[in-house]
């Protein structure tokens, strides 16, 4: 099924915006492995609604319950799921877009696809609510990674107009990806973040809603991982990047840039480090070649689409009598989803790396007090 995802580390995320509750389950996650709880409602609180001036109103807790998977803070080799309230709905904002779809949402593709009867409240499973159970997973992924030495962040890189300087693709301060994976609007230059701030604030004052880019790495990742044609990295890691509402593109090391560089410009020089490791001098392939891993930080760059729910009036049709109709969309929407979308990629990010390793045989399972 659509929201359903992996091979060996395999994720459901069920739930629509306006439902009881939404939640994920995921399986194949080794047994053993400490949880730390509040690291992971951290990474959650990055994402959640209503907790500045650029996102949505909507507040949500955030707070995930654990059903299965997990005791005393250690998972047990069972699938883990996770549960979390929605408890701050207004339905009745969404009650005219039956009849009315919004321009630049699923409401008329999910009308056809499903006959009329999608829950239509707050975009239902096509809602960037969706997100919040991808980083709770993620955030489980990634104190896995860490014990693995593989470290994951991101930062806004642009939003409309303004743009923030790129990460460095080969050798990454830990520090700075430290401080990135922790910050609600992660930025490299804090100067930047105040002019993005006043373009969204800028945007939303005439109704209006802007797009963005954000920029991640995944350090640490060992050589040799993936496969090549159909099932390599950048293969694995779109599939998890375009599951996140609103993403419109993905490229990976210099991305389209490479299409006008010659082949002197764009090939890595490979080299041998002081413990025998093969390095590159740059890393214009993003950490991935003919599909596997280089050794190097796989380096991926993601764009957002402006927030299709905006106050001006649009055009739209009336589904009943299939004629013209005008619409002003009502409710609470982010006038951009860019800055809570960096830990959502993040978590992906890490899904998608847990994933390469299970395949590689990389996350052997911890004895307990009868194997030690």
């Amino acid at each position: 099924m659509s929201s359903m995802w992996g091979e060996r580390i395999r994720i459901s995320i069920f739930g629509g915006s306006h439902t009881a509750a939404i939640g994920v389950t995921v399986d194949g996650l080794p047994a053993g492995e400490p949880i730390d709880l509040e690291a992971v409602a951290r990474q959650m609180a990055r994402r959640a609604p209503g907790t500045t001036p650029t996102a949505t109103a909507r507040r949500e807790s955030d707070r995930p319950q654990i059903l299965c998977g997990l005791l005393d803070g250690v998972l047990t080799g069972a699938p883990l799921t996770a549960v979390l309230e929605n408890r701050d709905t207004r339905s009745k904002d969404y009650s005219d877009l039956k009849r009315h779809p919004r321009p630049g949402h699923a409401d008329y593709t999910a009308f056809v696809r499903y006959g009329g009867f999608n829950d239509i409240r707050g975009g239902g499973h096509f809602s960037g609510r969706l997100t919040a159970p991808l980083v709770f997973a993620g955030a489980v992924a990634r104190q896995i990674l860490a014990r693995r030495g593989v470290f994951a962040a991101s930062h806004v890189l642009s939003v409309g107009p303004v743009t923030d300087r790129s990460l460095d693709p080969v050798q990454p301060e830990p520090a700075l990806l430290e401080r990135l994976s922790q910050e609600t609007f992660p930025v490299l230059d804090p100067a930047v973040r105040t002019w993005m701030e006043e373009a969204i604030a800028s945007a939303r004052a005439q109704g209006d809603s802007l797009g963005g880019v954000v920029e991640a790495i995944v350090a640490g990742l060992p050589a040799g991982l993936g496969d090549p044609m159909f099932d390599g990295v950048e293969n694995l890691f779109a599939s998890l990047l375009f599951g996140i509402p609103a993403v419109k593109g993905v490229e990976f090391g210099a991305g389209f840039a490479a299409a006008g560089m010659t082949g002197s410009q764009n090939n890595d020089p490979f080299y041998t480090d002081g413990s025998g490791c093969v390095r590159t001098r740059g890393n214009h392939a993003g950490g991935s070649l003919g599909g596997i891993t280089t050794g190097m930080p796989v380096v991926f760059r993601v764009a957002f689409k402006p927030t299709p729910s905006i106050a001006q009036e649009q055009e739209t049709v009336d589904l009943s009598t299939g004629e013209s109709a005008r619409l002003t969309v009502s409710g609470r929407h982010d006038p951009c989803i860019v800055p809570r979308a960096a830990p959502v990629v993040e978590a992906a990010a890490c899904l998608a790396a847990l994933e390469l390793m299970a395949r590689q045989g990389l996350l052997t399972q911890r004895r307990g007090p009868r194997g030690e």
